[in-house]
C-alpha cells in the first residue's frame, strides 16, 4: 500500500468560495483517502458525493447538517497519478474547498514528489468487462485493453479551437499541468450566483468570444486535457485507480455527473470481480 513518507502542511484559496484553506496531509497505514473537517470524517468515496454541479462536492451528515468538502477532483487525480492509496487530509480552517493553486494538479504532484513515498502499490485491477454509459449526446466507454490505461476525451464547445476537439492522455505531464477553464462571458453571472469568487487569470483559462484565450496555453488544446484530469480524479472515487485498469477510456462531451455515474458502474463491476476471485 503506497502512501507518503511524511506529513506536510499547505495553504491556498478556493476557486469557487475564495476562502482560505489550511490543510495537513498525513500518511496513513489504513487504505483509502479520508478528509477530516469540523470533527467529522468524509471518505473519498462515491457514497460521499452530494453534488457534481461545477465541481465535485463530498459530504456527510453531521447532526442533521451536511459537512462538506468541495472541489476534490484535482487532488484525487494527483493521488491517482502518483499511485497514492492511503492518506488523511485535515482541514484546519474555515475553508472547506481544496485550494485551486494554479488550476491544475501540478502543485499537488510536486508536493507529493518532494515529500516522497513509502510502500508499494497494490496489484493492478485489469478490467475484464466493457462499460458503456450514455446520456443524451454524451457517453463514456471503458474498454479492456492489453496496454496501460489510455484516456481519449472529446469536447464540443462554442469556441473555434474547441469544436469537436479530441485529446488524449499520452503525455501525462500535459494532463497534470492542464488548468481549469470557463467562458469569460459567464464569469460575471457565476460570481453573482456565488460561484467562481476565486477565479484569476493565473488559475483559470478563459475562453473568449473572439475565439482566443485570456492566457497563453500551456499545451495544445489545454482545456480538453483538463477534462482528462477531471475524469481521472472522479473515477478514483470508486476506490479503484483508473490508471491501473489496463483500459481504454473514451469520453464524448461529458462532465462530472457522467464521470460519477460511470465510476459507480466501474466500482460495481470491479467489486464483483474481486469477490469472485476471492471466492474461487
Amino acid at each position: 500500500m503506497k502512501t507518503l513518507k511524511s506529513s506536510f502542511n499547505i495553504e491556498g484559496s478556493g476557486l469557487m468560495s475564495a476562502l482560505s484553506a489550511s490543510l495537513e496531509i498525513v500518511p496513513s497505514r489504513e487504505k483509502g483517502i479520508r478528509f477530516h473537517i469540523g470533527g467529522v470524517t468524509i471518505p473519498a468515496a462515491l457514497e460521499s458525493v452530494v453534488s457534481t454541479e461545477h465541481f465535485v462536492t463530498l459530504a456527510t451528515d453531521n447532526g442533521g447538517l451536511l459537512t462538506k468538502i468541495a472541489l476534490v477532483e484535482h487532488f484525487m487525480a494527483a493521488c491517482a497519478i502518483c499511485g497514492i492509496e492511503a492518506l488523511d487530509v485535515h482541514f484546519n480552517s474555515q475553508g472547506f474547498e481544496f485550494p485551486i493553486f494554479d488550476g491544475s494538479a501540478k502543485v499537488w504532484i510536486e508536493k507529493f514528489n518532494d515529500t516522497g513515498f513509502v510502500g508499494e502499490e497494490e496489484i493492478a485491477n485489469p478490467l475484464k468487462d466493457a462499460i458503456y454509459f450514455e446520456k443524451d449526446k454524451s457517453f463514456i466507454a471503458i474498454l479492456p485493453s492489453e496496454q496501460p490505461t489510455k484516456i481519449v476525451y472529446s469536447v464540443n464547445y462554442d469556441h473555434p479551437d474547441l469544436r469537436n476537439r479530441w485529446a488524449d492522455s499520452t503525455n501525462i505531464h500535459e494532463i497534470v499541468g492542464a488548468r481549469t477553464f470557463g467562458f469569460l462571458k459567464d464569469l460575471d453571472m457565476l460570481q453573482k450566483a456565488g460561484y467562481s469568487k476565486g477565479v484569476t487569470i493565473d488559475n483559470t483559462v478563459g475562453l473568449k468570444d473572439d475565439g482566443t484565450y485570456t492566457t497563453v496555453l500551456r499545451s495544445e488544446f489545454e482545456p480538453v486535457k483538463h477534462k482528462i484530469l477531471d475524469i481521472i480524479g472522479d473515477l478514483y472515487l470508486s476506490g479503484y485507480n483508473p490508471l491501473k485498469l489496463n483500459a481504454k477510456i473514451v469520453v464524448k462531451e461529458a462532465g462530472h455527473a457522467l464521470h460519477i455515474e460511470a465510476a459507480k458502474i466501474l466500482k460495481d463491476i470491479l467489486d464483483q470481480s474481486r469477490q469472485n476471485s476471492q471466492g474461487s
